[in-house]
């Protein structure tokens, strides 16, 4: 009797940068919950609220397309490192800060803004990392593992114990996301040895000598812009960052406290949180399943118009359980496009660009989050918070129509049949 083919497994190195990662978005999650509630202490202003996301993604804005170009120049395992180390640095010094009760607004945004510099090294190496690490054939699988992981990280755990050590005070709130990122750079420096570059990009000549940098970045840059699948992507992506980031820079607000529209205290509201993470974990198992029966074209497409459409109930429906229900659909929603658009673009960009398009990728999705999060907050000192949560639902809805009708199945497949005949068909 023939038997169908075992999948390649994953691999000891895959599960070491899987445990970092996990830790690494722990840490995230704590944060992603205590900060803006360790804000409300200090300003119920929405603007001065929205700095807070503002801060966090601005580094992408500023140092994406550079940062793609170091990582793919450089040893990807060691400039993760270095990151994960200025992290920890950076949460040290607001830990003493806070102990001192020393805390306040400024101090915050600028520990911040220093915190998301180091994430942009950190991330961008890891996630080159993943083809390096994972057989090509499971590329979608690893994925859907990571984000899943990301998503209870952040979410299931993250939030409450971040709601929670907010409530404890604000040195905890630091502190543990420190010990967490020691964790993670102790797991990549044990876990995975021995060097990660990208293969050389050999000269006319022959010789294996980089490009000027502006080169590089302009190539980067070059290939999404005439990418007939990753740019539409790129455009829809940025655009749903932009409108989500402006959501929920402001939510916190109209989730939280007595006067608030749905009246939650802090710890509830870092309970609530978890509704998102339990989608995503149902997302994330469903994502492997779902691309073997459906494309990846109307996988992103249909996905990211059922998230957009659910940004509606917490404000027709501002009742604890109305949320909850419609953060499980937008947590599953929501990592079943992040899993195809990730699998795509490791698929379709070539080894040695991998830091560049991921850098160029980040600097545009990435870099509209700040303008939105600025944006949302002073809509909502102006007009309102429902009149936030509307418009950043009608641009999400509108751009999720864009890439439904711009990336077809046939077009996906022209591209993978491209990108197979520059590539080895498989990773070790």
């Amino acid at each position: 009797m023939a038997h169908a083919p075992l999948a390649a497994p994953l691999g000891r190195r895959f599960w070491a940068l899987f445990g970092a990662t996990s830790f690494s978005n722990l840490a995230d999650g704590v944060l992603m919950v205590a900060t803006p509630l360790l804000a409300l202490t200090l300003t119920t202003s929405p603007l001065l609220i929205s700095l807070l996301p503002a801060a966090t993604w601005l580094p992408w804005l500023l140092l994406g397309l550079y940062s793609g170009v170091l990582i793919d120049r450089g040893d990807r395992r060691r400039i993760f490192l270095i990151a994960t180390a200025v992290r920890i640095a950076v949460l040290a010094s607001l830990v003493g800060t806070a102990w001192a009760g020393a805390l306040s607004m400024p101090a915050l945004l600028v520990a911040l803004l220093a915190f998301g510099c180091a994430e942009v090294f950190a991330d961008g190496s890891a996630s080159t990392m993943i083809p390096a690490v994972t057989p090509r054939s499971r590329l979608g699988a690893a994925n859907s593992r990571l984000l899943g992981a990301q998503q209870v990280a952040n979410g299931f755990l993250g939030a409450p114990l971040g709601g929670l050590l907010a409530s404890i005070g604000a040195a905890w709130a630091f502190g543990v996301p420190g010990l967490l990122c020691v964790l993670t750079l102790i797991t990549v420096a044990a876990g995975l040895r021995g060097p990660y570059r990208a293969q050389p990009v050999k000269s006319t000549d022959g010789a294996a000598r980089p490009p000027a940098v502006r080169t590089e970045v302009r190539d980067g840059l070059t290939f999404l812009a005439t990418h007939p699948v990753l740019r539409p992507i790129l455009i829809g992506g940025a655009a749903l960052n932009f409108a989500n980031t402006g959501y929920f820079a402001v939510f916190v607000l109209w989730a939280v406290g007595p006067d608030s529209a749905i009246g939650l205290d802090p710890a509830q509201f870092g309970l609530i949180s978890t509704a998102i993470a339990a989608g995503a974990v149902a997302g994330s198992v469903a994502a492997e399943a779902l691309l073997r029966r459906f494309s990846e074209a109307r996988l992103i497409g249909v996905n990211w118009l059922v998230n957009s459409t659910l940004l509606l109930f917490p404000v027709l429906l501002p009742n604890p359980w109305a949320v909850a229900a419609s953060f499980v659909l937008i947590g599953a929603t929501n990592t079943v496009g992040n899993v195809v658009s990730r699998s795509m673009r490791q698929r379709l960009v070539p080894d040695a660009m991998l830091g560049r398009i991921g850098g160029a990728s980040a600097t545009v999705a990435y870099g509209t989050m700040p303008l939105g999060a600025v944006l949302g907050g002073a809509v909502g000192e102006m007009a309102g918070l429902p009149s936030v949560f509307v418009g950043a639902a009608a641009i999400c809805i509108a751009f999720s129509i864009y890439v439904l009708h711009t990336v077809t199945p046939p077009l996906v497949r022209a591209a993978d049949e491209a990108a197979l005949s520059h590539q080895p068909k498989e990773n070790a």
